[in-house]
């Protein structure tokens, strides 16, 4: 079976998944990030090298106060479990989006996060927290237009390789497979950009419930598609 190199996931369906079950959004939430640690363990013995998960966008500050200050304490223990996680399973941890908004201690638990397993030889995992594609694109350009200002650039010498080493996932291939879960069918502002030729897979299986025979049922689907760049099949 093809392995893709890079999955990105879309881990939706937290709060409707627990509301199914009578429980309040948030308990959707904390067994959504159970289920990442798993996902990352089952990823990996798969063959998938990199994996990107989208866990809070930059349009999740509009739900109500509580479920984001709930999401948010939530993050805080994520970020220093993930430290043993990422012992535990030898996981490259990174963290991309504007953290500027993020409050100072989890600013601070995040640069711990990255430095603690920058040299991890295993998975390498991003966690998308406080992103969004189109801020993360214009933060880039802004960074480029600053470049030229400067003298450093010349205008000429922007190429899509510029564009991507000023991204968010700069050094992380594109993703070959994008997984939704929960049936929604749109990739709502993720990774745009990197998303450009990535095969898109859509579950109605919420994100609490995908386990490793629903991956390997993504896998699956993506070895089934033809793919095809600039009209010739990928080899």
């Amino acid at each position: 079976m093809n392995i893709p190199n890079h999955v990105a996931i879309i881990l939706d369906g937290n709060g409707r998944w627990a509301r199914a079950k009578g429980m309040p959004r948030n308990y959707g939430h904390v067994q959504g990030a159970k289920q990442v640690e798993l996902i990352c363990e089952k990823a990996y013995k798969m063959g998938i090298k990199y994996l990107t998960v989208y866990a809070f966008s930059t349009e999740n500050w509009s739900r109500p106060k509580d479920e984001v200050d709930a999401l948010m304490k939530l993050l805080r223990q994520y970020m220093k479990n993930c430290i043993k996680i990422a012992d535990k399973n030898d996981m490259c941890v990174r963290i991309i989006g504007d953290k500027t908004r993020l409050d100072p201690d989890l600013q601070e638990s995040i640069a711990k996060l990255e430095e603690h397993t920058k040299n991890n030889p295993g998975l390498r995992f991003q966690v998308a927290i406080n992103y969004g594609s189109r801020d993360e694109i214009v933060r880039a350009t802004r960074h480029i237009a600053e470049l030229v200002e400067k003298g450093e650039m010349k205008p000429e010498e922007i190429t899509e390789k510029t564009i991507s080493d000023h991204l968010d996932t700069a050094g992380f291939p594109d993703p070959d497979l994008m997984i939704r879960t929960c049936n929604e069918q749109r990739i709502s502002n993720y990774l745009l950009w990197q998303l450009a030729y990535a095969e898109l897979y859509f579950t109605p299986v919420a994100w609490p419930d995908f386990n490793e025979e629903e991956l390997k049922k993504a896998v699956e689907a993506y070895n089934q598609r033809n793919r095809k760049f600039g009209g010739l099949k990928e080899e």
